[in-house]
């Protein structure tokens, strides 16, 4: 099977967990999102990685790995999956139209603390996710560290720091409005 020379990087970069935005700043990355948006290139490494149990995952503007996983690694992602839940919760909280484009500075959130008491108490709810951390702006860093690690943010301008969230942020939304709660369940969850 003949693949593309850049097949390395982009399994250095899905198998973390990460994700390749074709909103990126970042060039390299823009250019590997062109690549695997080329639907020859993606039909082989597709195949590629399934030989190797990975599932390239293609999703509205953005790229990541899929896999079957055993209990122990389903209940860690469920545990993460209620990080990103908070996360969104928390942002949409800021800016309800927060989204994949949205430009922002952590500063600008952190005056809106003093003026939100919402929102406040959200970061509040965030500490479990940085439990050393007791500073509102310590937090606050914590948590967009997290979504910059994870790909769903990144820094655009290191003098203002202001961060962009990309095309990845929708993976965190599709996951938010896939999750179905019947009336049943409604009436089971204690108030």
């Amino acid at each position: 099977m003949n693949v593309p020379r850049q097949t390395a990087q982009i399994f250095e970069i899905l198998s973390k967990g990460q994700f390749i935005c074709s909103n990126s700043s970042d060039v390299e990355i823009k250019r590997l999102y062109d690549l695997l948006d080329e639907e020859e290139n993606y039909e082989k490494l597709y195949n590629y990685f399934r030989q190797i149990n990975f599932t390239l995952e293609k999703g509205d503007g953005f790229f990541y790995f899929s896999r079957v996983e055993n209990r122990a690694d389903l209940e860690r992602k469920i545990k993460q999956s209620f990080k990103w839940i908070d996360l969104i919760d928390f942002f949409k909280t800021y800016d309800s139209s927060f989204g994949t484009g949205t430009r922002f500075v952590p500063s600008e959130i952190l005056v809106r603390l003093n003026m939100n008491a919402e929102l406040k108490t959200k970061l509040n709810a965030l500490k479990t996710y940085a439990p050393e951390k007791t500073k509102y702006s310590d937090i606050l860093s914590k948590i967009i560290n997290d979504m910059r690690n994870d790909r769903f943010i990144e820094l655009e301008n290191e003098i203002s720091e202001q961060f962009k969230v990309l095309s990845s942020f929708k993976y965190l939304e599709e996951l938010v409005l896939s999750i179905q709660i019947t009336d049943e369940a409604i009436n089971e969850i204690p108030e």
